[in-house]
């Protein structure tokens, strides 16, 4: 038997029927950190929901006054960033890049961090219940603790030892942090 242009074929020969297949195990979704453009978040959420995407961008409604009118206005809680859930196969992948006012998945030395699932739920939780929290630097260091009771109850973060009665929860992937008011609550660590 020869190959192509008169060598001799080496090795194992498969025929159709016993040629191994190579089955791609689907990933199960995970959560992924993007960058858009300033002030292009909810467009870029609005689109990735027209290709069905699973898309999370937590917001926060703050009212404001002018002299001449009030008025109740939602913005991101970090802005320039969203979070999609997809599966980690190229189609999928690309199927977010192509979007308009998309920068890209945020990454670290070249590689994509999915965020975990608890840090999604934890700040899901949180601005549902409308608890009380500002914007805060990011940290690295520090206990971890629970909140037990209550109605953020199960909430996880990092207490801040030099400001009594502050919770801090962290989003690793786009190094930002939300400081919550935890007077009252019992603490656990884990």
């Amino acid at each position: 038997m020869s190959g192509s242009y008169g060598v001799p074929v080496t090795g194992v020969v498969f025929s159709p029927a016993t040629q191994p297949r190579l089955v791609a195990m689907p990933t199960p979704p995970q959560w992924f950190a993007v960058q858009t453009r300033y002030r292009f978040e909810k467009k870029v959420v609005a689109q990735l929901n027209q290709k069905r995407c699973e898309v999370y961008l937590p917001l926060l409604t703050e009212h404001h006054a002018w002299s001449d009118r009030a008025k109740a206005v939602t913005t991101p809680v970090f802005p320039g960033y969203a979070f999609v859930r997809i599966d980690q196969s190229s189609v999928a992948r690309q199927a977010v890049l192509k979007t308009a006012g998309l920068i890209g998945f945020v990454s670290f030395g070249g590689k994509v961090p999915p965020v975990p699932p608890k840090q999604i739920e934890d700040l899901q939780l949180l601005l549902q219940e409308k608890g009380l929290f500002s914007l805060h630097a990011f940290v690295h260091a520090g206990q971890r603790v629970r909140i037990r009771g209550g109605c953020l109850h199960g909430l996880e973060g990092v207490l801040v030892q030099h400001e009594k009665g502050k919770l801090m929860i962290s989003i690793e992937s786009i190094q930002r942090s939300l400081a919550i008011e935890i007077q009252g609550y019992q603490l656990e660590l884990i």
